[in-house]
């Protein structure tokens, strides 16, 4: 595995600050995760899975690199992607398939896993039949946090990929180059993952999960503050974009008189 350090950000960060973070707790019964039921796994060709969550009875927020094979960097057909709403034991309280999806139009896949992609890792899908269901709630989105606020995530992942789990206090620890860094406790599985916000005693999106990463032997989840992002991804489905209308680009593209921007970080994707 490969993790990042992100250079001087975290030098003057006391780690004490982050003692009050709580452990996960599994949603696996129907009253542990009555709040949650919008949030659910997104299996993906047949091969894998993700975290996604409703933010519209029709559109799921989620990472952008869930939906490109690794292998041959191929986007993946929509078509072969399912979103299981309140996935638990083998149940879901919805089932639907997916239309279409878009990316962040300056996403770039690749193997490396850089802080630009991290930054511009976000997609939306688009259900093929809406969910409405009195006990499915899509959750609002909310504006980027600030250092050292208090988010939560709920997330599915490799060891618990039956029932997803709820980490209720975990804090923003830095923002750096639009990356947001996060003590939230995130594996494989764990991309597309909603960070939520609770201010104003409100669950809101504030984050997805794009990567893990390390910092000082402390492991981290790392995302995108959405304001921007989710704007761009809502105006390309109003313009009727989505997969599969081009061949993703296989590199890096650098304008003329640009600079590539490199941190030295090294990140690995959950």
């Amino acid at each position: 595995m490969r993790y990042v350090w992100f250079g001087l950000v975290f030098a003057v960060l006391p780690l004490a600050s982050f003692a009050q973070d709580t452990l996960l707790e599994r949603l696996d019964t129907t009253d542990a995760g009555r709040a949650w039921e919008a949030v659910g796994r997104l299996d993906i060709n047949g091969s894998g899975f993700c975290s996604g969550a409703l933010i519209a009875p029709n559109l799921v927020l989620t990472a952008a690199h869930c939906l490109f094979d690794r292998v041959s960097k191929a986007r993946i057909d929509p078509e072969t992607v399912q979103f299981l709403a309140g996935w638990r034991n083998g149940r879901a309280s919805a089932y639907r398939t997916v239309r279409r999806a878009v990316v962040h139009p300056d996403y770039v896949f690749d193997q490396d896993v850089s802080a630009a992609r991290v930054r511009n890792d976000v997609a939306l899908l688009e259900l093929q039949h809406p969910i409405r269901n009195t006990t499915i709630t899509p959750f609002e989105t909310a504006g980027r946090p600030a250092p050292d606020e208090e988010v939560g995530i709920v997330s599915y992942a490799k060891d618990r990929a039956d029932a997803p789990s709820l980490q209720e206090v975990c804090r923003v620890m830095a923002r750096q180059e639009g990356v947001l860094v996060m003590s939230c406790n995130v594996d494989f599985g764990s991309s597309g993952a909603p960070i939520f916000s609770f201010a104003g005693g409100t669950a809101r999106i504030v984050s997805v999960v794009s990567a893990k990463a390390e910092v000082e032997g402390q492991r981290v989840a790392l995302g995108t503050s959405l304001d921007e992002p989710l704007a761009r991804l809502r105006d390309e489905l109003d313009r009727g974009g989505g997969f599969n209308l081009a061949p993703p680009p296989e590199v890096n593209r650098i304008a003329v008189g640009q600079t590539r921007r490199d941190t030295g970080a090294k990140f690995i994707r959950p």
